[in-house]
């Protein structure tokens, strides 16, 4: 097992590194220059700073032009207990500055939930521009009678106080290292990717875009509170809307969202000034470099730190690829093996029956158009999973469904079929919780879904995949699963159902693998989370002839393997016979048809309205 895989390598390398920063942040403290060492000091708050807007902009997708406005709020909170000589010392006031910015970034979030791009940065700008009027009229607590805010006492010293930051730059970036690979940071890329997506996988929306403000609020006043402590006595002049707006541009160029490119930026705040000033060149014009780094960055797509991250991803998926090869020339199994029963085993009784495993099928072999998914009699007397009622969507005078009823009987297949337009999506859209306002009753298990949120659905047991793709690509395949699923899943169990459903490894990127996979790799994320019932629109779009034979095979294997329920839409016949034994067809917005495959497919008014020809039934 290479060294990267090691799972005490991969929990233990973050705190090394950051061992490390301090330790060379101890070894400049003693060696540059006072001068510089205030630089730094300054470079460090601003990293910090950055750190928040990767979280905010960079991996949750939203316009956030206030980050040193929260960095004002720390200041301030700082400022203030100095003041009034709270208990706890600059430690305490600093985390407390933080928890202070935090709860003003939820605030500051809630229109976030109901605004996107440029109307939520206005929104932001113009908070940043309130708080600024603001400061100039309060000023800071202590600044009228020159009180300075007291340093740690171990960290008096100039150079002390930039080891002081030094180490809370180090457990700040330890701190979002975690987060971004947790449930946190991957609703944060999930979110940013697409919402629907987010709310069908049981993660709040909102919870996510409040998070997101919430901990790069935070920092931001983390990093205010450290400037209270570089300056001694703030002013409202170090925290400008025009200075967030050239933070916001520079966090977008570096690619802030990796904890090395904050850093970067960091340095590059100070530095491009400085150079300027060297130059004999006004600074104002650091604005306009900032300016059209961030409009380089915004219009080619890709920031240095994507750019850089590439080059490195390019040759570490040819090292994976060659050590695949390697294995697989000395004869070790290319992915791991499953001890349950064999694929081509008979299905569990309550589910379709699989005739052989994908492995089994013979390249370019066709799917015969005779070949019937078969019922087990047994599911009948199930218990249906899900009832459909009288369900009606109504968009103004027209009726996209109109009085549709069926019921799902447990651990079964059923396929939704009917031509382009017959409100198939919407009844998707209906029974998932995207269009709340409908006629009928869904029931799933007995229990109404009436009311309920798309996330709440979702985490009753109702899952669904979508037509296009949905999986964000700046996750690994082993965080999208571990998100989608909303359980503790150990390695063993992640790597078997990668295998079954011939999904690339876990530590794979997502953004490498081409959109047939990732919907594979969608399909066995849900299958994970162990829902009730599991609804696939159209699952075998993009994927090869091989991969469409070996998906049949899989689909009717997965009510008795996993103990779920499958509503499958496709519009690919041969699929639908070989997978559902039970199908319903839509057409007009109503149920034409409705029962098992064989009596609804020699429906004269199934061929008339859905096939066209009776030969395509023959």
């Amino acid at each position: 097992m290479p060294l990267a895989d090691r799972p005490w390598f991969r929990l233990t390398w973050p705190f090394a590194v950051a061992l490390v920063g301090i330790a060379v942040g101890y070894a400049l403290s003693e060696g540059l220059s006072g001068y510089v060492v205030y630089l730094a000091v300054s470079a460090v708050t601003a990293a910090i700073a950055i750190l928040g807007l990767g979280i905010v902009t960079g991996s949750a997708g939203m316009i956030a032009l206030c980050q040193l406005t929260f960095a004002a709020v720390g200041a301030w909170i700082v400022a203030g207990l100095n003041y009034i000589h709270a208990p706890g010392g600059f430690v305490v006031w600093l985390i407390a500055g933080g928890i202070g910015a935090g709860v003003v970034g939820i605030l500051v979030g809630l229109p976030a939930l109901r605004l996107r791009g440029v109307n939520l940065a206005v929104v932001t700008l113009g908070f940043a521009a309130a708080a600024d009027v603001t400061l100039v009229q309060i000023q800071f607590p202590g600044s009228a009678d020159g009180t300075a805010v007291e340093r740690p006492e171990m960290f008096s010293s100039d150079r002390g106080f930039f080891f002081f930051s030094i180490i809370v730059l180090a457990v700040c970036a330890l701190a979002v290292f975690f987060l971004q690979r947790g449930r946190w940071g991957s609703s944060w890329k999930a979110v940013a990717f697409s919402e629907r997506g987010t709310a069908s996988s049981g993660q709040s929306v909102p919870g996510a875009k409040l998070t997101a403000f919430a901990i790069s609020a935070a920092l931001g006043g983390i990093s205010g509170g450290l400037i209270a402590g570089q300056v001694q006595l703030p002013f409202a002049s170090s925290f400008t809307p025009l200075q967030s707006l050239a933070l916001y541009v520079l966090a977008v160029m570096s690619g802030a969202y990796l904890i090395d490119m904050a850093i970067f930026g960091g340095i590059l705040w100070v530095l491009v000034p400085e150079l300027l000033k060297q130059w004999g060149v006004k600074l104002d014009w650091g604005f306009v470099i900032f300016g059209a780094l961030g409009v380089q960055a915004l219009t080619s797509g890709t920031n240095l730190g994507q750019g850089i991250r590439n080059l490195w991803y390019r040759r570490a998926d040819k090292r994976a690829a060659a050590r695949a090869t390697e294995s697989v020339d000395a004869g070790a199994p290319a992915g791991p093996t499953r001890p349950e029963a064999p694929l081509d085993a008979p299905a569990a009784s309550g589910g379709a029956v699989g005739t052989g495993s994908p492995e089994a099928a013979p390249a370019g072999a066709e799917i015969s158009t005779t070949t019937v998914a078969t019922l087990d009699p047994v599911a009948d007397a199930n218990a249906p999973v899900l009832v459909v009622e009288g369900l009606t969507v109504e968009f103004g005078a027209l009726k996209a469904l109109d009085d549709v009823s069926f019921e799902v009987p447990a651990g079964t297949i059923m396929g939704l079929i009917g031509p382009n337009g017959a409100g198939k999506s919407t009844f998707v859209d209906a029974i998932s919780g995207f269009l709340p306002r409908h006629g009928g009753r869904v029931l799933l298990d007995g229990a109404d879904l009436a009311g309920m949120s798309p996330t709440r659905r979702a985490r009753q047991g109702l899952r669904r995949t979508y037509q296009q793709d949905r999986v964000p690509p700046s996750l690994t395949v082993e965080a999208y699963l571990r998100f989608v699923a909303r359980r503790r899943l150990d390695r063993g169990e992640i790597e078997r159902t990668l295998a079954f459903f011939g999904c690339p490894p876990a530590r794979s990127r997502l953004s490498s693998v081409d959109v047939g996979t990732r919907r594979l790799v969608e399909v066995a994320a849900n299958v994970l989370a162990g829902p009730r019932l599991l609804i696939l629109d159209e699952p075998a779009a993009g994927l090869s002839h091989e991969e469409h034979l070996a998906l049949a095979v899989r689909l009717r294997d997965l009510p008795a393997r996993f103990g779920i329920s499958l509503v499958i839409i496709e519009h690919d016949l041969d699929l639908v016979r070989s997978v559902c034994p039970r199908l319903t067809v839509l057409d007009f917005g109503r149920v034409l048809a409705s029962g098992p495959q064989t009596e609804v497919l020699d429906d004269p008014a199934v061929i008339k309205a859905y096939m066209g020809e009776t030969e395509l039934l023959q």
